[in-house]
Order: C-alpha cells, then sequence, then structure tokens
C-alpha cells in the first residue's frame, strides 16, 4: 500500500485517545488526530520521532493524522485504519501465507444469523479456486519482553468477532483471524493474557474448534507498508 507524502517530526504527548502534540521538523506545532483506539502501549513516548500526513478537507476539524512512530527499532504503524487496505491489497497478490490461492477480495462483509451468532461484519471474504474463507484482521503494536501481543485493551468487541469466527467454522466455512504485527521487533505473536484474559481465553476455545490462526508482519518502506511473512504464533 503505498502512504501519502509523509511529514516528519517528533511526539510531545498524547491526550484524549484521539490526540496528539506535535513538533514538525520545520519548526511548526500542531495538533493532529491520532486514529487509534487502543491505549497505544509501548507505541510513543514524549520525543520520539513520528510521521504525519495532512489533508486539504475544508471539512475536517484536524488537518494532521498521526501516521507512524519510531521507537527506536523503525517505524510501528499506529494508523488502524491502513492495515484492512494492507491486508486485502496484499491478499489479492497472493501475498497472505496459508491463503495465497484466495485473490478474490470483498471488504466489510456482513456474517448473519445462520452462522448461530448475532449478525456482524467481518473484514474480508476471500475467494479463489472454488474455495472461500472469512478472515477478521486485527491490529498488532503491543510489545512486552520479545512478544507481540493483542490487544492492548480490554476489547469485548474483538472477543465477539472471534464467536463470529467460530459461528462459521461450525457452519463448515473456513475462518480466519489474522494478526497484522505492525512493527518490527519481535520474535513471535501470543494473546495478552494479562490484559484480557477472556480474549485469551476464547482465542484458544476457537482455535480448537476450527478458527485458523495466520499471524504477518507489516513491513514499513519509506512510502509504502506491505506483508514482509509469517511470524510464529504461541497460545
Amino acid at each position: 500500500m503505498e502512504l501519502p507524502p509523509l511529514y516528519d517530526g517528533k511526539i510531545l504527548r498524547r491526550y484524549k485517545r484521539f490526540l496528539a502534540d506535535v513538533d514538525l521538523d520545520d519548526g511548526r506545532r500542531v495538533t493532529a488526530h491520532c486514529p487509534n483506539t487502543g491505549s497505544m502501549r509501548t507505541c510513543w513516548e514524549p520525543g520520539a520521532p513520528v510521521q504525519l500526513v495532512h489533508s486539504d478537507n475544508p471539512k475536517r476539524k484536524l488537518a494532521w493524522t498521526l501516521e507512524r512512530v519510531d521507537m527506536g527499532e523503525g517505524w510501528i504503524g499506529v494508523n488502524t485504519h491502513r492495515v484492512n487496505t494492507v491486508i486485502a491489497e496484499a491478499a489479492a497478490g497472493g501475498r497472505i501465507p496459508g491463503l495465497e490461492a484466495l485473490r478474490e477480495v470483498r471488504r466489510e462483509v456482513r456474517v448473519d444469523e445462520t452462522v448461530g451468532r448475532p449478525a456482524a461484519r467481518l473484514d474480508l471474504l476471500l475467494s479463489g479456486e472454488g474455495a472461500q474463507a472469512y478472515v477478521e484482521v486485527k491490529n498488532v503494536t503491543l510489545l512486552e519482553e520479545g512478544r507481540l501481543l493483542f490487544p492492548d485493551a480490554v476489547s469485548t468487541r474483538a472477543t465477539r468477532h472471534l464467536r463470529t469466527l467460530q459461528g462459521l467454522a461450525d457452519s463448515g466455512r473456513r475462518a480466519v483471524i489474522l494478526f497484522a504485527l505492525n512493527r518490527p521487533e519481535g520474535l513471535s505473536f501470543s494473546p495478552a493474557e494479562a490484559i484480557d484474559p477472556v480474549y485469551a481465553a476464547t482465542l484458544r476455545d476457537v482455535v480448537a474448534k476450527g478458527v485458523e490462526v495466520v499471524a504477518v508482519r507489516l513491513h514499513h518502506g519509506p512510502r509504502d507498508i506491505d506483508v514482509a511473512g509469517l511470524v510464529k504464533t504461541v497460545l
């Protein structure tokens, strides 16, 4: 996925969940929208290098958006709105391990009560060669003790997505939870047991009942983001 023009700066603070004050390298101080609903633990600290994008849309309250942060090892993608597009483009190109043959992509797919769960939407439906897979994508940025973890805050919504996937698997359809590891560090992925034990237990339960787990690294280039390869999952 190609990114819009990027502006360099240093983050001063993040506050009210969706706001970040940044000193741009050109001397301006701006307030940027922070499009990340999580805690962003281990993803920022005062003075860390950041990159922002700018919008000329006069209807926007804030013209600047926080895109990525460097905590010393390379870019961490904190704009969660980018991730589904990155994964969809990689799927269309056959670059998702284990899903290479499913190159037809539909986004925001409604899953109704026929799977035995409340109606819901999942991120992707991949098709190809007579097969299909429903895929829910999660952006992963929390790093602790060399492991990447999800979620970084309690998420009942994410747990509901797992049960929707389980309903699909129970009905004989292929269901995948895909964790997009959006930073360069970390040798493995695990559920964040200490933060959300319900999610961790639910993930293990649905995997035992047929839901597949895929964890892939995202690589940030100077102006783009792409899928870099598979990372080990430890449940």
